[in-house]
């Protein structure tokens, strides 16, 4: 399964460029869909939220559920979660997405946030869901920095994985984040860091509030740059030496080689969160690993793949292929 994807993406032509599919969904795309907040408390006294679309009245007891990992940054209202999870509704599939800690807007009681190789939350949250519900298929789909936690997490358990997992689709992820978080830094891409930024820093001075002296606010007010908060914060707060450390031990691009359950790569050349070269070396890996897809395309933007031959009628190719390809292993 190492092979390129026999799937083809043709962009849209009224999407050009990378930055304009990228930013497409976030300003443009609007879905409708209801779903039920849940709170799980959590072995270190704090709470995680899932949101859930549940299976339709009529839907098969032995449908797969699917669980969704949202991007740094994301929320419930990001599009491609909630496309996701529509795509489950349609076909009949139960649905949960992770929100992880900070991003349901509240400050975290444990002293701790969320980061990209953060992986125990999942652990908990998989462990939970194959207790509850043992037999019954589960699927996984990460997106960008969700996407990083769930390639590490996969590859960190390796075939110690509970059988009712049955493949997975990483979207759009940032394996190198070191690279990435430079990559970044360039051009029109500061857009994004400073968007980033805003948020981040606003729920650290809330963090900091509830816990004082958890990291050097000074460090924190200077830092213009991901590279600098997550050296100013996320480092310290999480155990880490400094920035380089976190994004050393947290990359996914050093855990691909041990995936041991079918897992698409789908990213596009033109994505403005990480350099080219880095989808090579991923490239590389998969040729060796039977367990992974890797589906690159020359366009795409960053969780884009927006496609169809009008804006009235426009199509998520992302979200197509992660049902089709999910569909191949249950």
């Amino acid at each position: 399964m190492s092979r390129p994807s026999e799937y083809t993406y043709t962009p849209a032509w009224w999407v050009p460029g990378a930055h304009l599919r990228t930013l497409w969904g976030k300003f443009v795309r609007r879905i409708a869909l209801e779903t039920r907040s849940e709170r799980w408390e959590t072995p270190d006294g704090d709470e995680l939220e899932l949101r859930r679309v549940d299976a339709l009245p009529d839907s098969s007891p032995l449908a797969p559920k699917l669980l969704v990992l949202h991007g740094l940054e994301g929320t419930v209202r990001s599009h491609y979660l909630l496309g996701a999870l529509a795509g489950a509704k349609q076909r009949g599939w139960p649905a949960d997405a992770l929100i992880f800690r900070t991003c349901n807007g509240e400050v975290t009681r444990s002293r701790r946030l969320y980061h990209s190789g953060e992986t125990t939350d999942l652990s908990f949250v998989v462990d939970r869901l194959v207790r509850e519900h043992p037999g019954q298929p589960l699927v996984l789909a990460g997106f960008s920095l969700g996407g990083n936690v769930l390639l590490k997490w996969l590859g960190e358990h390796g075939d110690r994985l509970p059988p009712e997992i049955r493949g997975a689709v990483a979207v759009s992820v940032p394996f190198d984040l070191e690279r990435g978080s430079r990559f970044i830094e360039g051009g029109f891409a500061r857009v994004y860091t400073k968007h980033f930024l805003r948020t981040l820093k606003a729920k650290a001075r809330a963090k900091l509030v509830r816990d004082p002296g958890l990291f050097d606010a000074g460090r924190l007010d200077r830092a213009r740059t991901l590279y600098e908060f997550d050296d100013a914060v996320t480092a310290p707060v999480h155990g880490f030496d400094d920035a380089h450390h976190y994004y050393s031990s947290s990359s996914s691009l050093g855990f691909l080689d041990s995936i041991r359950r079918p897992t698409l790569l789908l990213s596009a050349y033109d994505d403005p969160f990480l350099p080219p070269e880095v989808l090579d070396e991923v490239r590389g890996i998969a040729a060796s690993n039977p367990f992974l897809t890797a589906e690159f395309h020359e366009r795409g933007g960053h969780v884009g793949f927006i496609a169809g031959s009008s804006p009235f009628a426009p199509r998520y190719y992302a979200e197509e292929r992660i049902f089709d390809f999910l569909q191949r292993w249950l």
